[in-house]
């Protein structure tokens, strides 16, 4: 059931919905302690009943609270209110990429300050062992700060395989995933 304006969670009072996913609604909310806006993400009821989903959504707050980079979407909280499972994390103002690239192709200069902030993003994400294994252009927003990796849900944590991997293959791989990335966003005009 969504949520209407006004809804509070704890702290955090509903303003409006953001956008809807596999698992949930996001909503644009307020802090009510700290007096700014939040992204809220929760749960959807149907799938917080099963014990596997409810377990993903706790593993994707996980993730992201190990992760701090300036190209990746910050977790601050995670909670439960009244039988409603929540993360809250960073509020994004902007598109996504997949969004941008509905009304047309990228600039070259675009693609490549995107490229580079995502590969450093997934790059930090694959030291710390963690593969984000949902990585899209609708789950990268564009805000003016910068690229920022979002939707760690379907995130898997491979400490032991990552720590095996050498250092440059990592950013080699992480590299080679924005290239393609970048070639479908430009192309140049003939």
């Amino acid at each position: 059931m969504p949520l209407t304006p006004g809804t509070r969670l704890g702290p955090y009072e509903i303003l409006a919905p953001v956008g809807t996913g596999g698992m949930g609604e996001v909503y644009r909310a307020r802090d009510t302690r700290l007096g700014r806006d939040v992204a809220v993400k929760i749960l959807s009821t149907h799938l917080s009943s099963d014990p596997d989903l409810k377990w993903r959504f706790e593993r994707e707050a996980r993730a992201v609270s190990l992760l701090t980079h300036p190209n990746i979407c910050c977790l601050y909280d995670i909670g439960s209110h009244d039988g409603i499972d929540f993360i809250v994390m960073e509020y994004l103002e902007g598109e996504t990429l997949a969004d941008r690239l509905a009304t047309g192709l990228l600039p070259l200069q675009q693609v490549l300050k995107i490229g580079v902030e995502i590969a450093d993003a997934l790059d930090k994400a694959h030291r710390q062992g963690i593969i984000h294994r949902d990585f899209k252009s609708s789950n990268i927003m564009l805000p003016k700060s910068g690229a920022k990796l979002m939707d760690f849900g379907l995130a898997k944590l491979a400490t032991a395989t990552i720590s095996a991997v050498p250092e440059a293959s990592s950013q080699t791989s992480c590299l080679a995933t924005m290239s393609v990335t970048a070639a479908r966003a430009w192309r140049p005009s003939h």
